[in-house]
């Protein structure tokens, strides 16, 4: 089984910078495609960016030159750096890995707060 914890949301003032952290254990698989997701109240879900094992990346339009996803591959550790963060940015953020061929495995989810 495949275990995801994440951490580091809170509540910043717009202009702010967080970094978010999901931590994964149990039966990685080598291949795999880890990423984030966030939902804001009354809207549906959205992915956010993500990220293969070779360190190649995909990011929504709406947070494109502002998010930057990275992992380490030691740790099976996944990072979301969010800059210049914005009131609409306000969601829980969920991480997830998905090995290929296989069901995502999902975090608890973190709030992510931003102030104007």
């Amino acid at each position: 089984q495949v275990q995801l914890v994440e951490s580091g949301g809170g509540l910043v003032q717009a202009g702010g910078s967080l970094r978010l952290s999901c931590a994964a254990s149990g039966s990685i698989r080598s291949f795999n495609v880890m990423g984030w997701y966030r939902q804001a109240p009354g809207k549906q879900r959205e992915l956010v960016a993500t990220i293969n094992n070779f360190g190649g990346t995909n990011y929504s339009d709406a947070v494109k030159g502002r998010f930057t996803i990275s992992r380490d591959n030691a740790k099976n550790t996944e990072y979301l750096q969010m800059n210049s963060l914005k009131p609409e940015d306000t969601a829980v953020y969920y991480c997830f890995v998905r090995m290929y061929t296989s069901d995502p495995y999902w975090g608890q989810g973190t709030q992510v707060t931003v102030s104007s």
